[in-house]
């Protein structure tokens, strides 16, 4: 009897989540030239995520974003942009900023880069670029 009250617990808050409107702002946007220079040209704070679909260190990274960005409202408003390493590992985009692999995460702020992170997956490293962008 408990387990059918656990179930049903955990199926509401996976619906809650799924429909929580707060969560939606939190969701990464997809690379696109034109929004990268958008994101650029408003000096405002992002993030530029190198990652691939098949890349574990990648998908650990994203799960550490999404629990630093929801454990401090700070890092709300900082925008996460993935960009596919398959599609765009040998762009302009990747040769022009250096980067050396998937896993790579850039932050950048008032139209330049702060700092970045490679195939790091710990919570410090990472904060440390959130911290960097809305100081």
């Amino acid at each position: 009897m408990n387990r059918r009250y656990i179930l049903k617990g955990a199926l509401a808050a996976a619906a809650l989540t799924v429909i929580n409107p707060a969560k939606a702002a939190d969701e990464a946007l997809t690379y696109t030239p034109e929004l990268y220079q958008e994101l650029l040209a408003s000096g405002e704070p992002f993030m530029l995520d190198f990652f691939a679909t098949w890349c574990s260190t990648c998908r650990t990274q994203e799960r550490t974003i999404s629990t630093i960005k929801n454990a401090n409202p700070d890092y709300a408003n900082v925008k996460v942009v993935k960009v596919d390493w398959d599609q765009h590992g040998n762009s302009e985009l990747s040769k022009s900023l250096a980067i050396p692999r998937r896993s790579t995460l850039v932050m950048f702020k008032d139209g330049k880069e702060l700092s970045r992170v490679v195939a790091q997956t710990g919570a410090e490293p990472i904060e440390a670029l959130f911290a960097a962008a809305i100081l």
